[in-house]
């Protein structure tokens, strides 16, 4: 490729400059090569220097000319043979972080944007997690102008209940959960709506969020020692489900998860098997490549907590929603083709690394942990459940996939004899069930394209 080359007809012109300034003004809209062929500097950043090297490049007959002026000029420039990189089909391409002045920054709801100049920073390591924080920030502010006039007024809490969070962050100096917190933003921004939602999947976050506080509260304190029943926990759960839910269920009373005796079952556990069965080769590899090196999957993936201090899986949905985002670009928007591909990739490599000799892995891999979100006691338990329980709303509605979800979860209670710790599972695995629903049925990956 030939940097700052946009048109691809192997010669800087004005045609390049101006598809340079439609670049700029919303790199995320554009993809990573293109990106890439703006970093003319290739210091993996936009800044001022990449748009100086392509004005001389486009105003000078040939690129020795514009070297010569530039040295001329006593200014930094590119050997020519530097303007020319290789990129293969294997390489997996970072967008370059933008760091060029953003117009929209004063006015911006998020103060680490409105911030004139970044932070006095001593780390090298800090100074680049600032870098991505302002990138997620501009990358935000983009998609939140473009959606503003059409958002319900549901996402526009929402949408200020994060904005909030992440101006405390940024208040609190907590640059690694900031960061974390406006890539969440960010998807949520450019690829989540409440139009079309029903009622259900509406509220089930609601849900969600009241399961997290039942592990915290006094109650399931009082359970943990002993002095209430499990039947007590089980009943404030039920409550919730017909406060959040409107579902009347008797928890202790559910059946089997799936009976086949019902011809429909056979049905849909075929066409799952059968979108499992199209996963190409290099979709798998490419899905692989996204989760060793994405920048932002990284970031995003590399927050863990020690054993047993993660109970509300905190840690674990937004690596899954950006997986899930990437399987649905690399199956054509095909939902089902999707979740069959991460049921893959999910399960696969578990096998494969297992089938390693201990000796020949790294000291620090964790066997059921491979390019998977979530902490080491989870492994890639509740990534199946994220993925097979969303999938299932592919199949199903999203009421239906919660019901067999929960049958599926009292199933393994019943088999660990209702245990405390597998009453905490119950909980945690369902969290994990309900937020793989609520997005594989809202994401819209195309959204801020109509």
């Amino acid at each position: 490729i030939m940097l700052g080359d946009f048109n691809g007809d192997h010669r800087w012109t004005t045609a390049d400059r101006s598809l340079l300034q439609s670049l700029l003004a919303n790199p995320y809209a554009h993809a990573p090569l293109d990106c890439l062929k703006a970093d003319a500097n290739g210091n993996g950043l936009l800044d001022p220097e990449d748009l100086e090297i392509i004005n001389r490049l486009v105003l000078a007959p040939d690129p020795y000319q514009a070297e010569a002026q530039a040295m001329k000029a006593n200014m930094p420039f590119p050997r020519p043979r530097e303007l020319y990189r290789y990129v293969s089909s294997q390489d997996y391409l970072n967008r370059p972080l933008n760091t060029l002045p953003y117009q929209g920054a004063s006015m911006s709801p998020l103060e680490c944007l409105r911030e004139e100049r970044a932070p006095k920073l001593e780390s090298p390591y800090a100074d680049q997690l600032w870098l991505e924080v302002r990138d997620e920030a501009v990358r935000f502010d983009l998609a939140y102008r473009a959606r503003m006039e059409n958002l319900t007024e549901v996402e526009k809490t929402y949408a200020q209940r994060r904005i909030d969070t992440s101006n405390r962050l940024y208040e609190g100096g907590q640059t690694f959960e900031l960061l974390l917190e406006l890539m969440g933003l960010v998807e949520d921004t450019e690829t989540l709506t409440t139009l079309g939602q029903n009622s259900f999947i509406t509220r089930i976050l609601f849900f969600r969020d009241h399961l997290r506080e039942l592990l915290q509260s006094s109650r399931y304190a009082e359970f943990q020692a002993g002095r209430i029943p499990i039947q007590a926990i089980l009943g404030e759960i039920q409550r919730l489900l017909k406060q959040d839910l409107d579902l009347n269920v008797e928890l202790e009373k559910l059946e089997a998860p799936r009976g086949f005796d019902q011809l429909q079952n056979y049905v849909t556990r075929a066409e799952w098997q059968y979108y499992k069965s199209k996963t190409r080769t290099e979709q798998f590899e490419q899905l692989i490549r996204f989760a060793q090196h994405d920048r932002r999957y990284l970031r995003a993936v590399s927050k863990t907590s020690r054993r047993q201090k993660d109970p509300g899986v905190q840690n674990h949905n937004l690596p899954m929603v950006l997986l899930f985002r990437e399987a649905m670009r690399l199956c054509g928007n095909d939902k089902k083709a999707a979740v069959g591909l991460l049921d893959e990739a999910i399960r696969i490599p578990f096998t494969w690394v297992k089938s390693i000799p201990r000796s020949k892995l790294p000291g620090a891999l964790a066997l059921e942990n491979f390019l998977l979100p979530g902490n080491k006691e989870d492994g890639s338990d509740k990534s199946r459940h994220w993925n097979v329980f969303g999938g299932i709303c592919l199949y199903r509605s999203p009421q239906e996939s919660v019901e067999l979800a929960l049958k599926r979860e009292m199933q393994d209670l019943r088999e660990a004899h209702t245990t405390k710790e597998a009453m905490t599972e119950f909980i945690r695995d369902t969290i994990a069930n309900l937020n793989g629903i609520y997005y594989v049925v809202s994401m819209d990956p195309d959204l801020l394209r109509r």
